[in-house]
């Protein structure tokens, strides 16, 4: 009997087995995050990283997760979103510190503070969602180029109005918001063009690091002149030594945005971390941080310097701060029409 029941379950044990192997749903593979470069158009290539992509054509919502999940933009979003967070903190404390309306001349100080988080929040979002297709590629750093114009126009605007000295007022009060207004978009432009254009080598640079030269050597010129005529200023100007950082953190974004370091010295090994354009964020992070902080102390300490300046506006500076925001935008509309024209183009 014994034996009987034995061989009787020898025959029904598989075919149990095959039953429930059926009736389990069969295992899709999980859905890829990131390939490898080869697999995504030489659009979204960058110099000495192989792997870390994210496949193109996904839903927003895919381009969203990845926000916590390990890729070669991962961190570049981060540095920026953090520091956008910061921001926005220091913008509310602002609020319950400053008299924005009531004080006639406490508005540069709300629009370098929003500039800021403008910026930081418009490169966050391009590095986050930029992979979605090519022609959201464009668009989004298209939108990047536009809030570092903001940026620009603000910080210059902050530098005028809050820490130049008397001498150099005198000699730059007639051009200095205008030309500050005028470089910004240009800066804009050249950039948009440079991503437009995809031209290699030092002609495509050209477009997009003179132009932004050009409108920070203007834009820092206050300062610069403050600290070279500043006998001792550790003693009388605290807030100098923020300045002087905000130089310093700067030139060394600047030097890590031209040159694609330390990756070229490892090629391959730098697709999460170790990027230069992770450097480069967050020395410019470190840049704003350390300016909002001078800008706040001038604004605080200098009052007897700046207002005697600005009893009678040269130019009206919030109309020049809508006019960079407004040329900027249509700029960059513009240029996001011709990518489609360019690429319903090339699809035929």
């Amino acid at each position: 009997m014994a034996t009987a029941m034995a061989q009787k379950l020898s025959h029904l044990l598989p075919s149990l087995r095959h039953i429930c192997q059926e009736s389990q749903p069969s295992m899709q593979p999980g859905p890829v995050f990131t390939v490898d470069r080869a697999e995504v158009p030489p659009l979204f290539w960058k110099p000495y990283i192989y792997v870390g992509y994210r496949p193109l054509h996904q839903t927003w919502r895919f381009y969203f997760r990845t926000l916590f999940l390990q890729h070669n933009e991962v961190v570049n979003v981060w540095t920026h979103l953090l520091a956008a967070l910061v921001l926005l903190l220091r913008l509310a404390i602002f609020v319950g510190t400053v008299d924005f309306w009531g004080d006639p001349h406490a508005l540069p100080l709300f629009i370098i503070a929003f500039a800021s988080f403008t910026y930081l929040s418009l490169s966050a979002l391009a590095h986050l969602l930029q992979a979605k297709s090519e022609f959201w590629h464009y668009s989004f750093f298209f939108l990047d180029y536009v809030g570092v114009a903001v940026y620009q126009f603000g910080s210059a605007l902050a530098h005028f109005y809050y820490a130049i000295e008397p001498a150099w007022h005198a000699q730059v009060q007639g051009i200095f918001l205008p030309m500050a207004a005028f470089l910004a978009w240009l800066s804009c432009t050249g950039s948009c063009y440079n991503k437009y254009s995809q031209k290699p080598g030092l002609l495509g640079r050209t477009c997009q690091e003179v132009p932004s030269a050009l409108a920070y050597a203007l834009d820092i010129s206050p300062v610069v002149h403050r600290i070279l005529v500043s006998p001792d200023p550790s003693l009388d100007d605290p807030a100098l030594l923020y300045h002087k950082c905000q130089v310093i953190f700067f030139l060394l974004a600047a030097a890590f945005f031209s040159a694609c370091m330390p990756e070229r010295w490892f090629p391959g090994s730098c697709h999460v971390f170790g990027q230069g354009h992770q450097l480069f964020h967050v020395f410019l992070v470190m840049c704003t941080l350390a300016q909002l902080e001078a800008v706040a102390l001038d604004y605080e300490a200098r009052r007897p310097i700046y207002e005697p300046l600005h009893t009678r506006w040269p130019h009206n500076f919030f109309a020049l701060f809508l006019l960079t925001v407004g040329s900027s935008v249509l700029t960059a509309l513009f240029l996001s029409q011709l990518v489609r024209r360019k690429l319903e183009k090339k699809a035929k």
